[in-house]
């Protein structure tokens, strides 16, 4: 019996050729992660990722060997159990010193949460795909997304990694959307003009944005067609979820999804970005505030990453 689909099998590109027994590495690690609060015994291992038990041994005595997991020995009588192990740690800095999060992005996105008492995070296009690279909230606090997630970079998603850089903007434009849509290009327009103006962007909270995401985490560029079919309800055009000021005037309160800025490499590129995720209603003026520390620490991983002034 199996729990479904090994954990990051859809992560890759379909007709990608894999190595198998690769595959069966970054299964276990997968799975690990997946279940970070909880131990496995070698036998349940095996059955969950369907694996023979020599098989399951062999991996788990080798990643055991290099400390990316840990072996509990148990009471006499009972099996051996595994979790992860603390040479994953250093695996991921380096990783994210690699995508170039710094410890100093990270105390900017801790400043951040701290103040507002929600998630920052900061994410990137990796390849063809938008990843997110680091998130820090207040305990307990679930804003639907981890670090590592990863979503189809294609039109309607990924409009705030490209707003602020003209080329790049054409460029996903003229990509495959994930879904037909429907493209009102006047709006379109007002929202690229109106976010370079201000300098971030406002992605109002809606149920059909929600379900976008929630769907997209982590699926494939090549979409199964019922995921298709429920996006074309979902979606109908690009920008239709950002916010502007002065778009509601009967309200005195606005349902906010996610804030975000733009932060520029030493090319003057769109490198990244940085978000806030609300998920609550809030005034124009709690905007107006949430934007400008978010545009300030933006600035800031800016000048980190080009050596000099933010904008």
């Amino acid at each position: 019996m199996t729990v479904g689909p090994v954990p990051g099998d859809v992560n890759r590109p379909a007709g990608r050729r894999g190595s198998p027994p690769t595959d069966r590495v970054i299964a276990v690690l997968e799975f690990l992660a997946a279940h970070p609060g909880d131990r496995f015994g070698l036998s349940e291992l095996a059955r969950r990722l369907e694996l023979s038990k020599p098989t399951c041994l062999g991996i788990l005595t080798a990643l055991t060997g290099a400390g990316y997991l840990v072996r509990d020995d148990g009471d006499t009588g009972r099996d051996k159990t595994y979790r992860l192990g603390p040479a994953l740690i250093a695996l991921g800095h380096r990783a994210q010193e690699a995508l170039r999060v710094s410890p100093a992005a990270r105390a900017e996105l801790g400043a951040l949460a701290a103040e507002f008492g929600t998630a920052a995070a900061v994410s990137a296009v990796i390849e063809d795909r938008i990843t997110v690279l680091d998130l820090i909230g207040p305990p307990g606090v679930d804003v639907g997304v981890t670090i590592g997630q990863s979503y189809p970079f294609a039109p309607p998603v990924g409009l705030m990694f490209v707003l602020w850089d003209p080329a790049a903007l054409r460029g996903w434009l003229a990509l495959a959307p994930t879904v037909p849509l429907r493209t009102d290009s006047a709006r379109l327009d007002l929202v690229v003009a109106a976010c370079r103006s201000a300098g971030y962007l406002v992605e109002r909270q809606t149920p059909a944005g929600r379900r976008l995401y929630a769907l997209l985490a982590g699926v494939s560029g090549t979409l199964p067609d019922e995921l298709r079919a429920l996006l074309r309800e979902l979606v109908a055009d690009i920008g239709e979820r950002v916010y502007l000021p002065g778009e509601n005037p009967g309200s005195d309160r606005h349902d906010i999804s996610v804030i975000s800025a733009p932060v520029f490499d030493q090319h003057r590129r769109q490198a990244m970005v940085l978000s806030l995720h609300i998920g609550h209603p809030l005034t124009d003026a709690e905007i107006t505030a949430r934007a400008g520390a978010l545009v300030a620490a933006a600035d800031r991983m800016t000048a980190q990453l080009s050596g000099g002034a933010g904008r």
